[in-house]
């Protein structure tokens, strides 16, 4: 097992219909959705907490309104050095397919795809972004 294990920090669901999709994951899993707005991000956008915050547990996402009909949900997993886990990406069979991108008060988020065609973002934490442009 890896030294450096990193915790699926963040996931973003695309959706067809806002409306319908915040009724599903509202009626099945108890989810709470609340309206929010996105620097950068021109769509329609909801937070959404799974439940308590707790030590080591994921409570919260993303809910917006599907820009294209390959969109599938994207999960966040948080490394402590960007730059290092990037280097590793194409070596190891991935593929890097968005430039850096900072947003403030939460950090860096990288798109990649992995060894096996899945979509996957990395994000390093706000205390680390001063590092980086909005680009690579």
């Amino acid at each position: 097992m890896s030294a450096i294990m990193s915790n699926i920090s963040y996931f973003e669901v695309p959706a067809d219909d806002i409306s319908r999709a915040k009724r599903f994951y509202t009626e099945i899993l108890g989810w709470d959705f609340m309206p929010t707005q996105v620097p950068g991000i021109p769509v329609e956008y909801w937070n959404i907490t799974t439940g308590e915050s707790r030590k080591d547990t994921l409570n919260m996402g993303g809910l917006y309104q599907r820009q294209e009909a390959s969109s599938r949900m994207l999960m966040y997993a948080r490394v402590k050095d960007l730059d290092t886990a990037l280097a590793q990406v194409e070596p190891l069979g991935g593929k890097i397919i968005s430039p850096k991108m900072t947003l403030d008060t939460v950090g860096v988020l990288v798109t990649i795809i992995d060894s096996e065609g899945n979509l996957i973002g990395l994000w390093e934490q706000e205390g680390n972004r001063s590092r980086y442009q909005q680009s690579r």
